[in-house]
């Protein structure tokens, strides 16, 4: 094991509420608590006479109404939102509509790479993590790009592995990072395939690794104060869940269902899903760095896919 977690579960947040995280920043929760969400989804507003709007959330009509009334009437200048998933996106267009700010997100919505675009997902767009198929941004942002308001400056960067699309938004003069659902400091983050790609993921880590931030604001919980710390120890858990995936592998040829069953003894069972996903995710990385086989393969891959140790 990589050692105690570093996470914190103490953190809660209240709904509709404007909390001022350090100069020039502010957020407001989201009422979408639940399992995956925590304690719900963090709407974060950055700068103060020209405002960015970064992950407006989901579409519920008291956030929408909190989100205004903590804007009073300043000017957005840009609506931000770091992955397509319904519970960061869905208000953006609502938002957009009301303050005449445009949408702005990685595009194209779906960047699928090698195994992943054949990898079969049992449910419906944007549930259990698909990628919402109706959202459609305005401003297609590139890795690097930088996006400017009145007294602030971001800068893009494009960190796939939860989703494709996903974005954190780095404030390079604070050393304040926008960190979406890429690493959050309450979880690990769910990496489900087709969409969510965990050889990607990895990468991404790497690459927030390397950088010397200060602070993470994520998109669910609250912030996380020590990002090398954080990242360093999700790394070790990806690489201490692998060794556990092919420790229960043994000799016989086995289904993520089955692993997922077999490794996640200790969690919700509302959860088991998610972790299924995630099983499936492993599977796939393994496979595309030789490791392990699907058997049989004749179509995409699911959770009831065999795979055996090569």
């Amino acid at each position: 094991m990589p050692g105690p977690d570093p996470f914190d579960k103490t953190y809660r947040s209240a709904p509709g509420q404007v909390v001022t995280l350090e100069p020039g920043v502010r957020v407001v929760a989201a009422p979408n608590p639940g399992p995956m969400t925590f304690t719900g989804t963090n709407t974060y507003l950055v700068g103060d006479q020209s405002v960015a709007i970064i992950d407006p959330g989901p579409d519920i009509a008291d956030h929408k109404s909190a989100i205004l009334a903590a804007i009073a009437g300043a000017e957005v200048s840009h609506i931000l939102v770091t992955h397509s998933h319904p519970d960061h996106s869905a208000l953006a267009r609502g938002l957009s509509d009301v303050l005449g700010a445009p949408v702005c997100a990685f595009c194209p919505a779906t960047v699928r790479s090698g195994v992943m675009a054949m990898s079969a997902y049992p449910g419906k767009a944007g549930a259990a993590g698909e990628p919402e198929a109706s959202f459609a941004p305005d401003v297609c942002l590139e890795d690097g790009q930088g996006i400017s308001g009145d007294g602030w400056f971001l800068t893009a960067l494009h960190t796939p592995g939860h989703l494709s699309d996903h974005l954190c938004f780095a404030n390079e003069a604070s050393g304040a990072v926008f960190s979406g659902d890429h690493v959050m400091g309450w979880a690990t983050t769910m990496v489900s395939p087709p969409d969510g790609d965990l050889t990607r993921f990895m990468a991404s880590l790497d690459r927030m690794a390397a950088r010397d931030d200060r602070i993470y604001y994520p998109g669910h919980g609250g912030p996380v104060g020590d990002p090398p710390l954080m990242i360093a120890w999700q790394i070790a858990h990806r690489h201490h869940r692998e060794a556990q995936i092919i420790a229960a592998m043994g000799r016989q040829p086995a289904t993520a269902t089955g692993l997922a069953r077999a490794i996640y003894t200790d969690i919700d069972r509302h959860l088991i899903s998610a972790a299924t996903r995630t099983v499936l995710a492993h599977l796939i990385d393994l496979s595309t760095r030789g490791c392990v086989a699907p058997v049989n393969h004749a179509g995409p891959l699911s959770e009831t896919s065999e795979f055996r140790l090569i």
